[in-house]
């Protein structure tokens, strides 16, 4: 279906975070300087992770196409909302909205699929020592990011797909400051039950079997963790492992509770401040997760910075 053809509006207005003129200047400070955050401290672990060689293992393959998404997610909505809270009318073409839309969810889902791979990877550095060299080969870190990418993919085709198919008749006022599924929704002048079903199972789909995935792993990892005999081997196990649940905390958390609860039961400022959370503070927060709780990462700076490569 030709895009002229799915919609007789051409664009659509933002209503942004917030009308207030004094609000909406102090607002695009602090959204810069998160953004400025997110660029160089997801930036940095990439460049950090290509650069040293004794970064170059499973997890932090992992995590630098981690930090590689949350740069390119944030990237999605934080310069256009930048650009709204300085701006007199914030409108965004309906090609614009439906390409904001579909990377939204592309690196949305890639996310999911990515932190149950490190999942994955700390099950078998704890459970199966012996065997990680082989169960992780490069390999299979490949197959894996291929697999969560190509996921991400047919989400983000199958949420375009049914977009397309509605029609924007007269309504073209978005109640939120991008072009999220939902909000989107409301503006069509046909039914949306079948839409919102699709949606549903999607993010189901996209939340429940990561999550479920996520949730097994860490249940071998705490019996292998419990059968260890010493204190600080069972620290030391766990240590490895509390940034990622932290991280998965964060995301999964705020997606289920923005995608996963009925619309009626959610106002729309709980809406616009969840989607704060998992699209300008996750991207930001993540890397500061992995790089100051980690050894390595702090080892692999201080020798990056004596060789003057930052």
């Amino acid at each position: 279906m030709a895009i002229g053809n799915a919609s007789f509006v051409s664009e659509f207005i933002l209503v942004g975070l917030t009308d207030n003129p004094d609000l909406q200047l102090l607002l695009f400070f602090l959204f810069l300087a998160m953004y400025t955050v997110t660029v160089f401290g997801n930036l940095g672990l990439v460049t950090l992770i290509g650069l040293n060689s004794h970064l170059h293992t499973p997890m932090y393959f992992f995590l630098l196409n981690l930090s590689f998404i949350d740069l390119c997610y944030s990237s999605v909505f934080t310069p256009k909302m930048l650009v709204d809270f300085i701006s007199r009318k914030n409108i965004i073409s309906f090609i614009s909205c439906m390409i904001q839309l579909y990377f939204f969810c592309f690196f949305g889902i890639s996310e999911c699929y990515v932190l149950t791979s490190m999942a994955y990877d700390r099950y078998v550095a704890i459970c199966n020592p012996l065997l990680y060299n082989i169960a992780m080969s490069p390999k299979v870190c490949v197959n894996l990011i291929f697999g969560s990418y190509l996921m991400a993919f047919s989400s983000a085709v199958a949420h375009m797909g049914n977009m397309l198919r509605l029609t924007f008749c007269d309504a073209n006022t978005i109640n939120h400051y991008f072009c999220d599924i939902l909000p989107v929704f409301q503006l069509s002048c046909m039914s949306t039950f079948a839409n919102k079903l699709v949606v549903f199972i999607v993010a189901g789909i996209n939340i429940t079997v990561p999550t479920l995935t996520i949730f097994i792993s860490y249940g071998f990892i705490i019996c292998s963790i419990c059968r260890i005999h010493s204190t600080e081997g069972k620290s030391k196990a766990f240590s490895t492992c509390s940034s990622h649940i932290m991280a998965v905390s964060l995301f999964f958390g705020s997606g289920s509770f923005m995608y996963l609860n009925p619309s009626s039961a959610r106002s729309t400022t709980e809406g616009k401040t969840s989607s704060v959370f998992y699209t300008n503070v996750l991207p930001m927060i993540n890397p500061l997760i992995y790089s100051l709780r980690n050894k390595d990462v702090i080892l692999a700076m201080k020798k990056s910075l004596k060789r003057g490569m930052f």
